[in-house]
């Protein structure tokens, strides 16, 4: 049986009869750009912040998403898979015919929504919730997989933190260390945790970001962590080719996350994606096809790259 362990963080709520349908839709439309086309209020929560509560819910592709079987068989480690990015991951690899072991930190409800559509897609849930800033909680966190699926064929390092500062000295020495011990550090501990469980043909997945190559000053811990994870990623492509192990990263662009609410002012809320040359915030789902790409057979000759996903922002 594939398997998928999800750690860490979309919309709807119609049933999914398995991996690789999805409910009918009354009036038979497919959903294209112009259903993501979106403009959110002035809001604001605290962090880590609760997907359900979001205006507009983000999409996750929980009623678009369709799956084919490119992950039959695999197991996967998935951070953040609670809500959001995470969230669509996690219903994509479900819908691919892979089980799914969530790590969240502690939205409850939301890993429990996340859980809800993998067994609607036919596929083991396993929840976890848990502080990944803590490298025996990466730990614990493999070893809960291996336990549950026997192996770890996909490992996606999605978790993250953030927070909005407009000059340094309103970041602490603490914030600044705990945002490189989540950002970087689980990447670190839970990629170590897992190679002696992955074989050739396994994919290692870093969630980097735009920022990395387009800090904005007021997000500097951030954007560094994810100039790191991109790093990282290139260096252990390198390392690990020989393994037959593949690793990459993806580079988003601004999604509407709640990330976003919680970390950000309402007034920057307002105006979030207006930046990209699309003129919007991408949706969680339109990020979920290039990390099942990433993660499948389809990409068996990608390794050492950075995926840009950012509504036209370049990352050359």
């Amino acid at each position: 049986m594939a398997s998928v362990l999800i750690i860490g963080r979309r919309r709807g709520r119609g049933p999914v009869a398995g991996a690789g349908t999805v409910p009918e839709d009354p009036e038979g439309s497919v959903t294209t750009w112009k259903d993501h086309v979106m403009s959110q209020p002035e809001q604001q929560q605290e962090v880590p912040g609760v997907q359900k509560e979001m205006t507009p819910v983000p999409d996750c592709g929980e009623e678009s998403y369709r799956g084919s079987g490119k992950l039959e068989g695999r197991a996967a480690i998935i951070t953040g898979g609670d809500s959001g990015i995470g969230r669509a991951v996690a219903i994509a690899y479900a819908r691919e015919g892979a089980d799914v072991l969530i790590a969240y930190l502690d939205e409850d409800e939301d890993a429990q929504a996340t859980a809800r559509w993998v067994e609607q897609a036919g596929r083991r849930a396993v929840l976890v919730p848990g502080d990944l800033s803590d490298p025996a909680h990466c730990r614990a966190v493999v070893e809960r997989a291996v336990q549950e699926f026997g192996k770890v064929d996909v490992l996606v390092s999605n978790a993250a933190y953030q927070m909005s500062h407009e000059s340094l000295d309103e970041i602490s020495d603490e914030e600044w260390d705990y945002t490189f011990r989540l950002n970087v550090g689980a990447y670190f501990h839970l990629t170590k945790a897992a190679l002696p469980h992955m074989g050739p043909g396994s994919a290692i997945i870093g969630s980097s970001s735009v920022q990395s190559d387009q800090p904005s000053p007021e997000l500097a811990p951030y954007a560094a962590t994810k100039a790191a994870i991109a790093n990282f990623s290139a260096g252990l492509a390198q390392m690990l080719g020989e393994k037959g192990i593949r690793v990459n990263s993806v580079a988003p662009g601004p999604i509407w996350t709640p990330l976003i609410p919680a970390t950000m002012p309402p007034e920057k809320v307002a105006s979030f994606g207006e930046q990209s040359a699309l003129g919007r915030p991408g949706q969680p789902a339109e990020l979920a096809p290039v990390y099942v790409l990433l993660a499948s057979d389809d990409g068996s000759y990608i390794s050492g790259a950075r995926v840009a996903v950012t509504g036209g922002q370049p990352i050359l």
